[in-house]
């Protein structure tokens, strides 16, 4: 099982160079340095993908993904001084301009169409789906999603990797904002113009129906295309 550990960073367009430049400088060299370490991605804004039912507008400025094999190493290695000295205190742009939030979630793969089991993640474009609480009954949704839409996503035309990310009980020993997230998915691509086409067959109506039989939630989604670059694993 891998823990993915999210740092996402949001604002002003502006200050986008500045923050994605220093998580790949410091903080990426302190994450790599991490024992239970993974993997280690930095995904970025790609242009918007044009999807029949949403417009979610820029998404986050950058977003540092992190692996790791087991909780207690994450937060282990949260609760270092290191990361406090390098991630936490540090602002790579003015504090009323760009925001952080974090969170940790279980990282589950999914096998695409035609595969009996998942395949490594290697394709660079990434439509990064986050579902944000509340919810009536939290585990009903959870529960309901893991068992439907990635097997729709999964005939996607194009499609390389499916991911979902499930929320776990984890102790948080940093004062960054957590982002509170209900649940993560992700769908990955060669190229936007692949998620596009994607976006605009007969599977992406299908999710939409799966969609409107959800379990209630009241809380925010949104859909954004990035490009994921891999810094270590």
């Amino acid at each position: 099982m891998t823990i993915a550990y999210f740092l996402v960073y949001s604002g002003a367009a502006e200050y986008g160079d500045a923050v994605r430049s220093w998580l790949k400088g410091a903080p990426a060299a302190l994450f790599k340095t991490a024992p239970g370490l993974e993997s280690l991605d930095l995904y970025v804004p790609e242009r918007a993908a044009k999807d029949p039912y949403l417009h979610d507008g820029p998404g986050p400025l950058a977003m540092l993904q992190a692996g790791f094999g087991t909780q207690k190493a994450l937060e282990a290695f949260l609760a270092t001084p290191e990361f406090r000295a390098t991630v936490v205190a540090p602002s790579p742009a003015p504090p009323d301009k760009v925001t952080v939030v974090h969170d940790a979630m279980e990282q589950r793969f999914y096998p695409v169409a035609g595969e009996t089991k998942p395949g490594p993640l290697k394709a660079p474009v990434s439509y990064v789906v986050r579902y944000q609480r509340p919810a009536e009954n939290e585990a009903e949704f959870v529960s309901f999603y893991v068992s439907h839409h990635p097997q729709i996503q999964s005939r996607f035309p194009g499609i390389r990797s499916i991911m979902c990310y499930v929320p776990i009980k984890w102790s948080d020993p940093t004062p960054i904002t957590p982002a509170s997230y209900l649940l993560g998915n992700e769908v990955v691509f060669d190229s936007v113009d692949a998620l596009e086409a994607s976006l605009n067959s007969p599977v992406r109506h299908e999710l939409r129906e799966d969609f409107k039989r959800f379990p209630k939630f009241s809380g925010k989604n949104t859909h954004y295309a990035m490009r994921r670059t891999r810094l270590a694993g």
